[in-house]
């Protein structure tokens, strides 16, 4: 598996092909779509809401978008903010890790999780922290099986939704 940033246009768009993979990934997770909310209509996710969504992200320039692939198809993604906004904060955070439904089981989830985890812990980085929604227990049982332990609850920044917030210490050099 690769794990790579998002490429982009030279004028900072997302290649078509590109977004066209990105909205199949999005939509193939309808349970999850449903429970953040993010999307209008979680049966109906469209180009141009995806394409909006990462560049609402992206105006962050702490924030990368991580591609991950295996055997040249787009198995997942992940989103990490390098500085959270509240300068109390010293963690950066995974704000998403999405798999394709298609592609489940197979321990992407996993390794996409360890590949953010290794690119923070080179980058010097003692522990990574995330937030999980309330009402995804699915989640919140994959974080815990990587380590991962609850600090606390709070309502998400951008939408106040209920969240549990985790974190990992990330310790020395994997290898």
């Amino acid at each position: 598996m690769i794990l790579a940033p998002l490429p982009l246009t030279p004028d900072h768009d997302i290649p078509p092909a590109l977004l066209t993979e990105l909205t199949a990934l999005y939509a193939s997770d309808r349970e999850f779509q449903a429970l953040s909310g993010d999307f209008p209509d979680p049966d109906d996710i469209r180009p141009e809401q995806v394409a909006g969504a990462l560049a609402d992200e992206m105006l962050n320039p702490d924030v990368e978008v991580l591609l991950a692939r295996a055997e040249g198809r787009l198995v997942g993604v992940a989103i990490t903010l390098a500085r959270h906004p509240d300068p109390e904060d010293p963690d950066p955070w995974i704000g998403l890790l999405l798999v394709d439904a298609a592609a489940r089981a197979r321990g992407y989830g996993r390794r996409i999780a360890e590949g953010v985890e290794e690119r923070f812990r080179a980058a010097g980085r003692d522990a990574v922290r995330l937030a999980v929604l309330e009402n995804n227990p699915k989640g919140l049982a994959f974080w815990t099986a990587l380590g991962y332990e609850v600090t606390g609850h709070r309502p998400d920044r951008q939408l106040g939704r209920p969240c549990a917030v985790l974190r990992k210490e990330l310790g020395g050099p994997k290898g």
